[in-house]
């Protein structure tokens, strides 16, 4: 093209206007470029350990010896993963508690790729379902469900004191507003963004009314180990799948395992027969060919490497519990230093919640504060990282947090 051509060609991308940043991976950029030596970043869900940086798990490190070691190839892996992958997701997510002819299962990149992934699957073979998601959850879920296409609708999760589970809330709003067929968005345990959970009787009740309604279950498993325990946290899980026939579950390496950065996830789609199975994984594997074509490789092999072997699973099990435990350690150091503030306000009630994260009940106005002024970065819903804090900075966080009540 000559300059005269190109100096009157017509620029299609000029006005394209400026996306907002992202409302949690935005906080990042902005924490990055603080200047405040005494920054905090609390916002992000990446676990961090008593030296502020995310560890790599010993077991990760083993497995990773051992794969580079032997690897002999780069090659494409199939559509749905690594078949050994896929075994043990199957093994640690459902045990013998499904005929695995009923679920079907593939590898993708992390749990936001299985939502998706699961997303695109309702929107091309249940069309018209709607999508029920509890207010609040984890701001990335509607985004991901509209792009998509999906419609969504939410229930009611938190009591109106923002700290309790409102059971008897959600139940009326599932079994009044929802129909037939739609899908319900479930957090398998430590809800993000709240902490808070159902009790096994409150998951009894929810099973039974998710039954009763006909709906689709849409199970996001992305803090297994973080609440009670590896197989405690599967209680939620098994008794949804104890009332009904078909459900999606979508679980995610990047906690448990500190593979954040490799993106290793899975979608389980449960049918109630074998052939339903079989028909439902090839519109999944469509649906993935035409997105990313197939997963990556290595951090599927680090799953599998180490829950096929029994020392290394051994390991893995002890370093999950050596996390959760020092979460839980740092909530309560939280609660007690709080108390020695004298700002009188009590933060127990965070000591009722699991996982990473907790609703802290702190207001926009009170989190800008602590950004602007003391270099605290915490999500504008008030919800803390509970994983991020730091046991030699919780006295100069505490006081900070005082002095915005």
């Amino acid at each position: 093209m000559n300059a005269s051509a190109k100096s009157n060609a017509v620029h299609r991308f000029v006005g394209i206007p400026t996306a907002p940043p992202d409302s949690i991976l935005g906080l990042t950029e902005a924490f990055l470029a603080d200047k405040n030596p005494s920054k905090m970043n609390l916002s992000v869900g990446v676990y961090k350990d008593a030296s502020g940086q995310t560890p790599i798990l010993k077991c990760v490190k083993e497995a990773e010896r051992r794969l580079i070691e032997n690897e002999a190839t780069k090659g494409y892996l199939s559509i749905d993963g690594l078949p050994d992958y896929r075994e043990q997701v199957r093994s640690l997510v459902f045990g013998d508690s499904l005929d695995a002819g009923r679920v079907a299962i593939l590898q993708t990149p992390g749990g936001t790729g299985a939502l998706r992934v699961a997303a695109d699957f309702i929107v091309a073979q249940l069309s018209p379902t709607r999508i029920w998601m509890p207010s609040p959850t984890w701001a990335n879920h509607p985004a991901i469900f509209a792009a998509a296409g999906l419609a969504s609708e939410t229930y009611r999760y938190l009591g109106s004191d923002r700290t309790s589970f409102d059971l008897a809330g959600m139940l009326e709003d599932l079994s009044e507003k929802t129909k037939p067929g739609d899908a319900v968005l479930l957090h398998a345990c430590c809800h993000n963004p709240t902490g808070v959970d159902p009790t096994p009787e409150d998951w009894k009740a929810i099973a039974k009314t998710v039954a009763e309604r006909q709906l689709i279950p849409l199970i996001d498993f992305a803090y297994q180990g973080f609440g009670d325990g590896i197989e405690q946290d599967k209680t939620g899980l098994n008794t949804i799948l104890e009332a009904v026939d078909e459900a999606i579950v979508c679980n995610s390496f990047s906690k448990n395992f500190g593979l954040y950065s490799e993106r290793v996830g899975s979608v389980c789609l449960i049918a109630a027969d074998a052939e339903t199975t079989k028909a439902a994984h090839s519109q999944l594997k469509t649906i993935v060919r035409t997105n990313y074509s197939n997963p990556p490789r290595h951090g599927g092999a680090i799953v599998a490497t180490v829950l096929q072997d029994a020392e290394l699973t051994k390991l893995w099990q002890q370093e999950v519990d050596e996390m959760r435990e020092r979460i839980d350690a740092l909530r309560q150091q939280f609660v007690e230093t709080m108390k020695n503030t004298g700002s009188g306000h009590d933060f127990s009630f965070l000591l009722k919640q699991k996982g990473m994260f907790s609703f802290s009940g702190l207001t926009p106005m009170q989190v800008d504060e602590l950004k602007s002024k003391h270099g605290i970065y915490i999500v504008g819903s008030g919800r803390i990282n509970v994983a991020g804090m730091s046991e030699d900075k919780m006295d100069s966080l505490c006081q900070a947090v005082a002095s915005v009540l």
